[in-house]
């Protein structure tokens, strides 16, 4: 390893103890496993079907990937389909599953895998006793939410005491689009992740902001993947929101006064768009992504920053793995 690793922080995993849940107890919820192709394992949610190499699941075979792409440490963490279509009682065995292996990863690499507790977030009594149980496991350095769950936003009164126990553990949470509003206009083009994930996260982070959960929980971190999704977009529109609608004065500040309450990852597919993040937010509150290894994401996230010319060396080492280990406390 690098003297200063390369962290990135946006690296999704799917670990068999996980996967063999969902072959047995998924199919009473229209979520199946398929592993009639060799090499390949596909979830079939509802219809919809997720295509998984053994990158995403063998840990040797990660490795390789990742010396190939010259990132040192993965944050592990659960994507698609996440938990929440689950009950409370099954939703909470996926999680145990997912973050005991997350920390069974850490304990084999201690150097190359931290991981980002999934809890089941539609039994909050459920969450806040995995919350407590997955924080003391080794390697687990960090929350992983969905932008909603099941259609509920993150800013409804019943998540606020998770919210204040994630706060007091000093856990930083990462949020994630797994389920975008159900509209049949997201169903062409792949329009549910290129348009429905960003949106999603928009939406997600203007909620808390709106509600006035940020005000009311000052040391809660929360990184925004996909380099913020369409939230910076849409920001001056929001500002213009707040200053001509009460509505949208229940919060201290107006919206673009909280940006730089979140941190992001650097995932935009556009170099300009990119730079502009970091203008706007600083380079210490940016992060390499990759969305490992889904094609959406990036194959190279390191020459993503280091080609950024205009970034001078220390932003450089900030994004790529500072600011990463500072949030997550790795080193």
């Amino acid at each position: 390893m690098t003297s200063k690793p390369n962290i990135d922080i946006h690296a999704h995993f799917y670990p068999e103890p996980y996967l063999k849940l969902i072959a047995e107890e998924g199919e009473r919820f229209g979520i199946k496993l398929d592993r009639t192709r060799p090499k390949e394992v596909v979830i079939d949610i509802k219809g919809s079907r997720l295509s998984l190499g053994s990158a995403f699941i063998d840990l040797d075979v990660r490795l390789k990937e990742m010396k190939r792409q010259r990132v040192d440490v993965h944050a592990l963490s659960l994507t698609r389909p996440m938990v929440y279509w689950a009950d409370a009682e099954l939703g909470l065995k996926l999680c145990q599953a997912m973050n005991d292996a997350m920390a069974e990863a850490h304990t084999a690499f201690p150097d190359r895998f931290l991981g980002l507790a999934v809890l089941p977030m539609q039994d909050i009594p459920s969450s806040l006793a995995e919350l407590e149980r997955a924080s003391k496991l080794p390697g687990i350095r960090g929350v992983y939410l969905g932008t909603n769950v099941n259609g509920k936003d993150l800013s409804e009164p019943e998540f606020l005491p998770l919210f204040q126990r994630i706060e007091a553990l000093r856990l930083p949470i990462f949020l994630h689009p797994a389920q975008v509003i159900p509209t049949e206009r997201f169903k062409p083009y792949f329009f549910y992740n290129l348009i429905g994930f960003p949106v999603d996260t928009a939406i997600a982070a203007a909620n808390l902001i709106f509600s006035g959960i940020l005000d009311r929980l000052p040391r809660l971190s929360i990184c925004l993947p996909h380099a913020g999704g369409a939230l910076l977009s849409l920001i001056g529109r929001m500002d213009r929101g707040h200053k001509i609608t009460e509505e949208c004065r229940q919060m201290k500040h107006k919206p673009s006064a909280y940006l730089k309450r979140f941190t992001y990852d650097t995932i935009s597919h556009d170099p300009g768009m990119l730079l502009h993040l970091i203008r706007l937010v600083g380079a210490e509150r940016v992060m390499i992504g990759s969305d490992y290894c889904f094609a959406i994401g990036y194959d190279r996230p390191v020459e993503v920053v280091t080609k950024l010319a205009a970034l001078s060396r220390a932003d450089q080492s900030r994004i790529l793995g500072s600011n990463a280990a500072r949030l997550l406390k790795f080193g």
